[in-house]
């Protein structure tokens, strides 16, 4: 890995700079961003983790081994029109854009290339993602462990066929709102029934972690976890009760397929655009 050119300097990308420094994947000096017109956002950058800026792709792409796709993916149509000169086979092209397929971007570039889409989360700004990484043929082996490599410093990372990223964009992809949704109700039904904010949120953050590390650490299923701390007749089984009664686990499986639903019409939307000619 010589040089990463990153186009799009948003939080994701933010966080992939920071875990890529952490874990000294490569030096600053070879970490080089632009984005369409926010110029103060890239001082910020320079200023935060001394990685190089620049609005001339002829200095941005030059010996770049990789080029990472961090735009918004509306954006996705006139950000690699302006850079798709730049881009060749030899650059293993890493796009982190919801929805957007592989083969739209390489629609989008007029050439044959080599990718990873990869669906991280915004837990990697804490550098504990979950994160899904599909790949194209033209991938070799290099650029594969390169891939690995890149998203393995923001957490978790693992391969998937890319069929199914629209199922990883509707579980783990937007997975951490659902959680932060869950968070919510517990803090408001601590304020309820007579707990202080601050106390109540410790208690119910370690709750989480302590619950996933279980999950993690055990060979026993979730449902057998529950179980085992559902005595008959006691809190924990009263407090089901009504989260059953409520439908609370079928709302939180519709949710994700309403989730996984978006991802691919998002996707879907802009193929069909390309088809009929409208981004050209």
């Amino acid at each position: 890995m010589k040089k990463i050119a990153i186009v799009g300097a948003g939080s994701m990308a933010e966080a992939l700079i920071s875990g890529i420094l952490e874990n000294g994947l490569i030096d600053r000096k070879n970490i080089w961003v632009t984005n369409n017109s926010n110029a103060n956002r890239l001082k910020g950058l320079n200023d935060r983790y001394g990685i190089r800026s620049t609005y001339d792709l002829h200095t941005l792409f030059d010996n770049a081994d990789i080029v990472m796709l961090a735009m918004k993916p509306k954006d996705a149509d006139s950000a690699i029109a302006k850079i798709r000169e730049h881009l060749t086979e030899q650059m293993l092209v890493v796009s982190v854009l919801a929805g957007v397929s592989m083969n739209t971007i390489e629609t989008l570039a007029r050439k044959s290339l080599s990718i990873a889409r990869a669906m991280p989360n915004t837990s990697a700004a804490v550098g504990k993602s979950a994160t899904a990484i599909a790949i194209n043929s033209r991938v070799t082996d290099v650029q594969l462990e390169s891939a690995e490599q890149l998203f393995s410093t923001v957490g978790l990372a693992r391969f998937v066929e890319e069929e199914q990223l629209d199922a990883v964009t509707g579980l783990s992809g937007s997975g951490p709102a659902y959680i932060y949704y869950l968070i919510e109700a517990m803090e408001n039904s601590a304020a309820g029934i007579g707990l202080e904010k601050e106390m109540a949120q410790e208690l119910i953050v370690q709750t989480l972690i302590g619950a996933a590390e279980m999950v993690k650490n055990s060979s026993k299923s979730p449902e057998q976890l529950r179980r085992e701390v559902t005595s008959p007749g006691g809190t924990t089984e009263a407090g089901v009760k009504i989260l059953e009664e409520h439908g609370v686990q079928q709302a939180f499986i519709s949710c994700i397929q309403a989730a996984t639903a978006q991802s691919k019409k998002m996707g879907n939307a802009l193929d069909s655009q390309l088809r009929v000619g409208k981004l050209f």
